[in-house]
C-alpha cells in the first residue's frame, strides 16, 4: 500500500510542478517565490527514492540515495523562508523590499540549514528499515516530535499568512495552514507511514496556489 502511495505522491508533485511552471510560460522568471519549485523537486526525489526502495534492494546504492534525501531536505526545505518573503514582496508593506528584510530572511534560512545539518545529518548512522512494505534507510537515533527546523518554517509560513490576510484580505493560506497543522496532530490509526507525506503534498499544493493567486493579482 505504501509503495503505491509514495508513487502517487511522486507523480502528484510532478504534475503540480508542471502546472505551476506552465501557468505563465511567457512570463516566467526566477524570483524568491520560485524556491517553492526547488522544494517540490526535492520532494519528487524524496518520494521516488522511498517508493523504489524495495525494488532497488538493500546496499550501498540505496543507502547513498537515502543519504541524499537527508542532505536535500536540509538544504532545500529552509528555502521556504525565502518563498515567504517573495510573497510578502507582492504586498504594499513598505519594508518588504528592504535590504534589511532580505538579509534577515537569508540569515534565518542559512541558520536553519546549518542547524538541520548539525542535528539531522552529521554523526548520524543510517540503517535499513522495512515498514509497511517500504524499504528505506533511516537514522538510527529516534526523534521525539516534529523536527525543530520544520516547526520554525511552519511558524514563519503561518505568520506570513496572517500578514497577507491583513494586507490583502485573502484568508485562505492561513485557513489551509491551520487545517494542515490540525491534521498533523491528530493521531490517525492508519497502517501506513505515508500519511505525513500526504500532508506535505497538501501543503505544497497550497503554497503553489497561493503563489499563483498573488502573481495573477499583479
Amino acid at each position: 500500500m505504501d509503495t503505491f502511495l509514495y508513487t502517487f505522491y511522486t507523480m502528484a508533485y510532478v504534475i503540480i510542478l508542471i502546472w505551476s511552471l506552465r501557468s505563465t510560460p511567457s512570463k516566467f522568471r526566477w524570483s524568491l517565490r520560485s524556491f517553492v519549485h526547488l522544494v517540490i523537486i526535492g520532494l519528487i526525489f524524496d518520494n521516488a527514492v522511498i517508493a523504489s526502495g524495495k525494488f532497488i534492494g538493500e546496499g550501498e546504492f540505496l543507502a547513498f540515495l537515502n543519504e541524499m534525501r537527508y542532505w536535500i531536505h536540509a538544504f532545500i526545505t529552509p528555502t521556504l523562508v525565502l518563498y515567504a518573503l517573495g510573497l510578502l514582496r507582492l504586498t504594499s508593506a513598505k519594508w518588504r523590499k528592504s535590504g534589511l528584510a532580505l538579509g534577515s530572511f537569508i540569515l534565518f534560512t542559512v541558520g536553519l540549514i546549518v542547524y538541520e545539518i548539525q542535528t539531522g545529518i552529521l554523526n548520524k548512522t543510517l540503517e535499513p528499515v522495512w515498514e509497511y512494505g517500504v524499504l528505506r534507510y533511516n537514522t538510527v537515533e529516534s526523534s521525539s516530535g516534529p523536527p525543530i527546523m520544520i516547526l520554525l518554517v511552519m511558524v514563519l509560513l503561518l505568520v506570513t499568512s496572517i500578514i497577507l490576510w491583513k494586507l490583502t484580505k485573502w484568508p485562505w493560506m492561513f485557513v489551509s495552514l491551520c487545517i494542515i497543522l490540525v491534521l498533523n496532530v491528530i493521531p490517525f490509526n492508519f497502517a501506513s507511514s505515508a500519511v505525513t507525506n500526504g500532508f506535505e503534498l497538501l501543503l505544497m499544493l497550497l503554497l503553489v496556489v497561493t503563489k499563483k493567486h498573488y502573481e495573477h493579482m499583479r
